[in-house]
C-alpha cells in the first residue's frame, strides 16, 4: 500500500481553455511554461506533496503570490518594478497563462514562476508562512447566491492561504462587485485576517503601485466601481 496522501475531490467550475491560441502563444507555451516552472506542483509529479524549495528557486527573496493573474499584466508590472522579489502566479486558464508567458518574454523579467492549474494544488506544496504578499484581484465573481460557495473568499480557499502567509503578511482584493466586497469582509477576518482601513480613501482607492488590468477597464467602461480591500495577515 502508497504511503502517498490521496488526493482531496476538489470540484473545479471555471474554465481550462478559450479561444483556440495564435501560434505564437502556443510557442510561449511550449518553449518558455516548462522553464518558468515552481517546482512539481501537480498531484501525478508530486503524489508525496513535497514542498516547494522556495530558496533554490528565488533565493533568499521575499516571495509573492497572485492568485489567478488573468492576461498577467499586473504580475509582470509587479515583477518588473519590484526585482527583489520572486512572485509566483497561479491560473487554471491557459489562454491567459499564453497571455502572461508573452508579456513575460517582452519584459524581460526573471523574478517569476507560473502555475497553469488551480491554486488549492499549489497551497498544498507551498511551506507554511511562506509567503509575504498575495493578490486576488478582480476573481470570478460567480454572481449568482447559488454559487456563491464557488467564490475564492470561502474558508476552502481561506485556510490554505492563511498557512501560507506569514504573520504580517499582506493580502490585496479588487473587485468591481459590491456582493464580493460583502463576503470579502464577512470571511477573510475568520480566516486571521485583519482589514486595514480606516477612511473611505482606503478602499475606493487603488494602491500606489497599482496598475489598472483589462478586468478593470472593462467594469469602468460598464459603470462599476472598483473596490480595493488590503488585509494583513495577523
Amino acid at each position: 500500500m502508497s504511503d502517498s496522501p490521496s488526493r482531496p475531490f476538489r470540484n473545479f467550475y471555471g474554465r481550462h481553455k478559450g479561444k483556440t491560441l495564435k501560434k505564437n502563444q502556443q510557442v510561449y507555451l511550449d518553449e518558455d511554461l516548462a522553464k518558468l516552472s515552481p517546482g512539481p506542483v501537480r498531484w501525478d509529479e508530486n503524489p508525496e506533496r513535497t514542498a516547494l524549495d522556495l530558496p533554490g528557486l528565488f533565493g533568499d527573496r521575499p516571495v509573492w503570490l497572485e492568485i489567478g493573474f488573468g492576461g498577467g499584466e499586473h504580475m509582470v508590472h509587479q515583477a518588473a518594478s519590484n526585482p527583489d522579489i520572486g512572485l509566483i502566479g497561479a491560473e487554471p486558464y491557459i489562454n491567459g497563462v499564453a497571455m502572461l508567458l508573452g508579456k513575460i518574454r517582452q519584459a524581460e523579467v526573471t523574478n517569476l514562476a507560473v502555475h497553469p492549474g488551480d491554486v488549492r494544488d499549489l497551497f498544498d506544496v507551498l511551506p507554511e508562512a511562506s509567503v509575504s504578499k498575495a493578490f486576488l484581484l478582480y476573481p470570478d465573481p460567480w454572481p449568482k447566491t447559488r454559487h456563491h460557495r464557488r467564490r475564492f473568499v470561502t474558508p476552502e480557499h481561506l485556510q490554505p492561504l492563511a498557512r501560507v502567509l506569514k504573520s504580517g503578511a499582506i493580502f490585496r482584493v479588487a473587485t468591481d462587485i459590491p456582493d464580493y466586497v460583502r463576503q470579502s469582509l464577512q470571511e477573510i477576518p475568520k480566516a486571521g485576517f485583519e482589514w486595514l482601513a480606516e477612511r473611505p480613501e482606503d478602499w475606493r482607492v487603488a494602491w500606489d503601485d497599482w496598475i489598472s488590468t483589462r478586468y478593470e477597464r472593462k467594469a469602468l467602461r460598464e459603470g462599476r466601481t472598483p473596490t480595493y480591500l488590503t488585509f494583513r495577515k495577523r
